[in-house]
């Protein structure tokens, strides 16, 4: 797949790192090199592994790349479950719907990559 940008995995997951650096913007200044720099690379990684894999050659290692991706969103979540706890923000509804859309998402991609590989191996 060469237009990674299509995808709507990719451009939920855009969204979400967008956002996630407009909360961070307003974190304690002691927690530039902390919690709000993990956050942001955790939020940057979920689209950046997604046009990773969708430049690899293969459906299997899309897949994987897609499955990193999720991992980097499970992380993201609990950054995110952590930072509210502390009190720098608040995960508001719309944050969590997000994130839950592109679980979804994600799961379905993999799972869809999966299939064609299994098509693939029988009829290959």
């Amino acid at each position: 797949m060469r237009n990674y940008r299509d995808l709507l995995a990719w451009q939920v997951s855009f969204e979400l790192a967008r956002l996630v650096y407009e909360l961070t913007e307003s974190f304690p200044k002691h927690e530039l090199f902390g919690l709000s720099a993990q956050m942001r690379r955790a939020a940057v990684s979920i689209p950046s592994n997604l046009a990773e894999g969708a430049g690899r050659g293969g459906k299997k290692d899309f897949a994987h790349f897609v499955t990193m991706g999720r991992a980097s969103l499970n992380e993201l979540e609990t950054q995110l479950l952590l930072a509210q706890a502390l009190g720098y923000c608040e995960l508001t509804d719309a944050m969590q719907q997000h994130i839950e859309r592109l679980f979804a998402l994600l799961n379905g991609l993999r799972n869809s990559l999966n299939a064609q590989r299994s098509t693939q191996n029988e009829h290959g």
